[in-house]
């Protein structure tokens, strides 16, 4: 079984700042809560594929 690569980007700026290996049979896409160093403050950061 392969492993799919995603990115995931700032809501706000837009950046990808982290990148995860995602199991294939997910069907819905991750939203957290992370760090972004371009706008300087913890943001909602979601999956991109």
């Amino acid at each position: 079984m392969a492993v799919k690569k995603a990115a995931l980007a700032c809501s706000v700026c837009g950046s990808r700042n982290y990148s995860i290996t995602a199991n294939k049979n997910r069907t819905q896409r991750l939203e957290l809560n992370k760090f972004c160093k371009h706008c300087g403050k913890k943001t909602l950061h979601k999956e991109t594929r």
